[in-house]
């Protein structure tokens, strides 16, 4: 994380961080495919910890509308946390993948929402189309915040939970 802090994951040498990690190269590929892998796998394991959290808060009774509040400012404060990587791979085209798998985790969290909810209140459209434009919407979002550097955390969380439509909050 260090290093992707520094300079877009395109630009680290598998030989780089193995030598940082203390472990060869052959280790490395017995892990992971390439250097996005890698990236990708350490942002996730962050982001789960976030639902780890979610459920804390549901089980501690917290209402549909803190839930929703709470969980989308942890998301912001995962990119917070790595705001310096999420920086460089938006200034990359290289390191696009970065952004896609921000999506495809929203748009995976939301088709698990959806499918663990099973509320009446959803509509009854395609859940795989619905899930990419939350997804989208909401990685577009921050994506816009860490663009504008007039943008606050607060910002987004605000615009974020403002867009979602009201059934969402109702799912928890």
């Amino acid at each position: 994380m260090e290093l992707a802090s520094e300079r877009p994951v395109s630009q680290i040498s598998v030989a780089e961080l193995a030598d940082r990690a203390g472990v060869t190269r052959a280790t490395f590929y017995n892990r992971y495919s390439t250097r996005l892998d890698l990236l990708i796998h350490v942002l996730y394991a962050d982001l789960n910890r976030g639902h780890r959290l979610e459920e804390e808060w549901a089980q501690r009774g917290y209402s549909a509308a803190e839930l929703h509040r709470l969980t989308t400012a942890e998301v912001g404060d995962h990119v917070e946390r790595f705001r310096a990587v999420y920086r460089l791979s938006l200034d990359d085209p290289a390191d696009s993948g970065v952004y896609e798998a921000l999506v495809r985790h929203f748009s995976d969290y939301a088709l698990a929402f959806m499918a663990r909810s099973n509320r009446s209140e959803f509509p009854d459209a395609n859940r795989h189309l619905i899930a990419q434009f939350m997804a989208n919407g909401f990685a577009g979002a921050i994506k816009a915040w860490l663009n504008d550097p007039s943008i606050t955390k607060d910002d987004m969380v605000e615009a974020a939970v403002a867009c979602a439509p009201a059934w969402w909050a109702t799912g928890y």
